[in-house]
C-alpha cells in the first residue's frame, strides 16, 4: 500500500486538464445550444428566456418522460397545465413561453448529505425546487440508450419542463397579475443529481475516436457553455465513510463486513493495475474500469473531480461544505449557502422549521446493525485516501478536508 500511496502522490501533481475550444462543444450537441441563448433575461436572478411556442400544441407536459416516472411531478404537471395557456407571452402575432434553467446545482457526492440539503432548501420562499431531486440529465437521462439499452433518450425540453414552477411565478409577475409582488423575480430554482460531479462514461465513450485515454468532454463544459454564471455547491464527507455508506445502501443481497472489505481490497487492486500503465485521471474516468470495481470506489477521489471543475468554473462560483460540519452546525451551514445562493436571511422561526426537519435519507435500521466497517478495513481506506485529501485540502486551503480526526 506504500507503494501504491507514493504512486498516486507523484502522479496528483499533473498538468489542469486542456478545455476544450467552445467550437468543438458547440458542434457536439446542437440543439442543445439552438434552444438555450447566450443571453437570458435582464431584470431576474434566474437564468430565463422566452422560447417560441406552438401554439396548437395539446395537452403540454403530456409526453414528458420524467413525468411518466414521478407521480410527484405528475402532480406538478397537472397542476401546471391549469392556466397554462394564460401564462404564455404574446408579441408581434407569435406565443412564447418563459423557460428557465437551475440557478444553481447541487452536483455531490452521492451519500454525502445531498438530499437532507435539497430538502431543506426546498423550504426557503425564494427556493422554487423541481420535485424530482435528481435528474441526472446532463450525465445520463440525455444519452438515453447510450448508458442504458432499455432507457429512452429524455429530450433537453422535458428537463427545462421541470423548473416551470419557477418560470410560471415569475412570469405572473411579468405580466403584473402577482398583486405587485416582485420577490418572484428573485425567485431560483436548482436540481440536485449527485452524478454531476463524477459520471462522464458517456461522454467518454462517445468521443474514444478522438483517440484520447482521459475524456476531452466532461458534463462542466456543457453547464458552463449554455451559464457560465451558474452557483455549484458540493457537500463531501470523509471518503472512508462515504464508501461504506455507498455499500450499505446500494448492494443487494448479503451485506456483511467481511464482504466490505473483500471488495475492498479488490477495489484498490483494480486500480492500482490501471495506474501502473496510465494517468490518474485516466484510472479516475476510466468507464470499464468503473464498471468492473465491486464498489463505486472512484467516488472518494474528490480532488480529482474538482480540479476539473475548476477548469471551467472560478472558484467563487463553487461552495465546498463537509458533511460533518453540516451535521455538527446545520444553522451556520444553511446560513453560508443562503449567503453563497444570495438569499435573504430567514425569520428565528423559518429558520427552527429548517432545522428541526428529520433528516432525510438516514441509514437503514437493517444496515445499522451490521455496525463500523473492520479496523483493517479503515485502516487501508484511510491510508490510500490519504493523498487525495492532502491534495483536496492544499486546494481548499482548508485542512479539516484532510479528515485526520475522523
Amino acid at each position: 500500500m506504500k507503494l501504491l500511496v507514493k504512486i498516486i502522490a507523484s502522479k496528483l501533481d499533473y498538468t489542469p486538464r486542456k478545455v476544450p475550444d467552445e467550437r468543438e462543444i458547440l458542434e457536439t450537441d446542437s440543439h442543445l445550444f439552438s434552444v438555450i441563448p447566450r443571453q437570458f433575461l435582464p431584470g431576474i436572478k434566474s437564468p430565463c428566456w422566452y422560447k417560441e411556442y406552438n401554439a396548437s400544441s395539446s395537452k403540454p407536459y403530456r409526453r414528458n418522460l420524467y413525468r411518466l416516472h414521478s407521480r410527484k411531478f405528475r402532480a406538478v404537471c397537472d397542476h401546471l397545465r391549469v392556466n397554462f395557456r394564460q401564462r404564455l407571452h404574446y408579441q408581434n402575432g407569435k406565443t412564447f413561453r418563459l423557460r428557465c434553467l437551475p440557478f444553481f446545482y447541487i452536483i455531490g457526492q452521492p451519500k454525502c448529505g445531498t438530499t437532507d440539503l435539497y430538502h431543506r432548501l426546498l423550504l426557503h420562499p425564494e427556493v422554487k425546487f423541481n420535485t424530482l431531486k435528481e435528474p441526472h440529465w446532463w450525465t445520463r437521462k440525455r444519452f438515453g440508450p447510450l448508458l442504458v439499452e432499455s432507457q429512452k433518450r429524455v429530450p433537453l425540453e422535458d428537463y427545462l419542463d421541470l423548473f416551470d414552477l419557477a418560470a410560471h411565478n415569475i412570469q405572473e409577475v411579468i405580466r403584473g397579475h402577482s398583486s405587485g409582488d416582485q420577490r418572484a423575480l428573485q425567485f431560483i430554482t436548482g436540481e440536485a443529481s449527485a452524478s454531476t460531479m463524477w459520471d462522464n462514461r458517456v461522454l467518454h465513450s462517445l468521443h474514444k475516436d478522438k483517440d484520447e485515454s482521459e475524456p476531452p468532454f466532461l458534463a462542466q463544459d456543457f453547464i458552463h457553455t449554455v451559464q457560465p454564471d451558474a452557483k455549484i455547491i458540493i457537500i463531501l464527507r470523509d471518503p472512508v465513510e462515504r464508501l461504506y455508506s455507498d455499500y450499505l445502501y446500494f448492494q443487494r443481497g448479503n451485506k456483511s463486513t467481511e464482504d466490505f472489505h473483500q471488495r475492498v481490497v479488490e477495489s484498490v487492486q483494480l486500480f492500482q493495475s490501471c495506474l501502473l500503465e496510465n494517468s490518474l485521471r485516466t484510472c479516475v474516468y476510466n468507464a470499464s474500469l468503473v464498471e468492473s470495481m465491486p464498489l463505486r470506489f472512484g467516488l472518494g477521489m474528490y480532488v480529482a473531480y474538482l480540479l476539473d471543475w475548476l477548469t471551467v468554473f472560478h472558484k467563487e462560483q463553487i461552495l465546498v461544505i463537509r458533511l460533518e460540519d453540516y451535521a455538527a452546525n446545520l444553522n451556520g451551514t444553511l446560513k453560508k449557502v443562503f449567503d453563497f445562493l444570495d438569499l435573504d436571511p430567514l425569520s428565528e422561526q423559518q429558520m427552527a422549521t429548517l432545522i428541526n426537519m428529520p433528516t432525510s435519507n438516514s441509514r437503514r435500521k437493517e444496515d445499522v446493525t451490521l455496525g463500523p466497517m473492520l479496523p483493517a478495513t479503515r485502516n487501508l481506506l484511510r491510508e490510500f485516501h490519504q493523498p487525495f485529501n492532502h491534495k483536496l485540502a492544499s486546494v481548499l486551503d482548508n485542512k479539516a478536508f484532510l479528515w485526520s480526526n475522523a
